[in-house]
């Protein structure tokens, strides 16, 4: 359903809780203005409803969570099955069925699929916690703590997790607690060469010759010679980076990335949190590529909405680990929640249903054709997987436009379209809807969006 505004936006109610967050938040949470945010009162498929009854059409599947939909019926009903027998067991002492039936089935989908043997599992309840287990793991594997990360990578905001952060604001305030583990390599990004090269994409969207091969043998050779001159561990790096601002690398960069781990004995670690389970069009990115890890992350769009993410190696790998004597070196309260982990195999099954994949490409090609039809100056490129699309926004001399994607974002509100700013200079539109999501609510907001920015421009 296309959005239906029955109030100004923000309305009434969520004014009145903007001001009641704004009292007993910490204020560096929730951004809160006169036009931001809206408060959600409830969600189906790809439509919000805030709680003035406004309907918005959600282009963010609540930061890609939600893939199957919001509140979607088999998900659903795995959770109130589960809620209605066992809502938390002890996780690490007595846990619940639940728990080894995911275990089993994220090594079925991962390592058994690639024919690389068994898969074992840590389940953690956020993204940055199971980033922070691969790191974890790779000490213990190798005794190397050195990393290798990359510029513009998002693992989240834990201490373990902002040592490998690769937006740069995210781990200023905090730069005296770390502890400065990670060599730092430019990720490959074709529209803006890391190396300052004429190379890339012109404004057009037409390429100049041999940029891949260039940009790959400088990140080769900065990575050869970190873990010459310093003990390496492992590689923590994004197929496709999403908070970076929905970065498709070269097709020969993961494999390069593969051939360097295997000659130097470094294990290399996916963070597929965002890119995992048909958000690119394939089960997970590393499907797309035909390059798979040693450790992969999870998460998203694993539960299509329960706090529960996991970190999956080969069992090899993560029996660095010691067994259990009673104390777990790495748990939390809520490991494997049973109700989260109901919701993780339903969703895992929806997700193994081969028409989903060709949905979300079918989708996502149409998107992308579509963005690139409005052939706006201010759009500098359009780029993504799938459903994970970014449409970068820029001035007259092709240098980020914060602002302008910052208008759009809130012009799109009033209007009844959820959509987020990304990249670390914030002058990217990210789209990452659900994958129920239709093509003419996909026409509709390219509309919109060409609207805003033909007034943005002009403002």
């Amino acid at each position: 359903m296309l959005p239906e505004i029955v109030t100004p936006v923000p309305g009434p109610r969520s004014r009145e809780l903007a001001s009641l967050l704004s009292k007993y938040e910490n204020r560096n949470v929730t951004y809160v203005a006169p036009d931001f945010p809206v408060f959600w009162a409830r969600a189906s498929g790809a439509n919000v409803w805030d709680v003035d009854q406004n309907r918005f059409l959600d282009l963010t599947a609540g930061f890609a969570v939600a893939a199957h939909g919001h509140t979607h019926f088999s998900v659903r009903a795995a959770m109130v099955d589960q809620s209605a027998k066992l809502l938390h067991a002890m996780g690490d002492v007595h846990p619940s069925e639940n728990k080894a039936l995911l275990c089993r089935r994220l090594s079925q989908i991962t390592f058994e699929r690639w024919g690389l043997g068994t898969g074992k599992t840590t389940l953690c309840n956020s993204g940055f916690e199971a980033v922070e287990v691969a790191i974890k793991t790779s000490l213990l594997h190798s005794g190397k703590p050195g990393v290798i990360a990359f510029t513009g990578g998002y693992h989240g905001l834990g201490y373990g997790a902002l040592e490998v952060m690769g937006i740069r604001w995210f781990r200023a305030p905090f730069q005296q607690h770390l502890r400065d583990f990670t060599i730092w390599v430019p990720y490959p990004h074709c529209y803006r060469c890391p190396f300052g090269r004429l190379e890339g994409y012109r404004l057009d969207g037409s390429r100049f010759p041999n940029c891949a091969s260039s940009c790959l043998g400088a990140i080769e050779d900065q990575i050869v010679q970190a873990v010459r001159q310093r003990p390496v561990g492992c590689v923590v790096v994004e197929p496709c980076q999403g908070r970076g601002g929905e970065i498709v690398p070269p097709l020969d960069f993961l494999r390069m990335l593969r051939q360097l781990c295997d000659t130097y004995k470094i294990l290399l670690v996916f963070d597929e949190i965002y890119t995992g389970f048909n958000r690119t069009g394939a089960l997970f990115a590393s499907d797309q590529f035909g390059v798979f890890p040693d450790i992969i992350c999870l998460g998203k769009g694993l539960t299509t909405g329960f706090p529960l993410t996991a970190c999956v190696g080969r069992a090899e790998i993560m029996d660095a680990w010691p067994r259990s004597a009673g104390e777990a070196l790495h748990t939390t309260t809520f490991l494997g929640n049973p109700v989260g982990c109901a919701m993780a195999l339903a969703s895992i099954e929806l997700h193994l249903n081969n028409t989903v994949g060709k949905r979300v490409q079918m989708l996502g090609k149409h998107f992308r054709a579509r963005l690139n039809a409005l052939a706006e100056p201010a759009i500098g490129h359009v780029r993504g997987l799938g459903l994970m699309i970014g449409a970068e926004l820029v001035r007259k001399d092709g240098s980020p436009d914060p602002k302008l994607a910052s208008q759009t974002v809130l012009s799109a509100l009033k209007d009844g379209l959820l959509l987020l700013g990304g990249g670390p200079d914030g002058n990217v539109l990210s789209f990452t809807p659900p994958f129920c999501i239709e093509a003419e609510e996909i026409d509709y907001t390219c509309n919109k969006i060409c609207d805003y920015l033909r007034l943005g421009s002009v403002s």
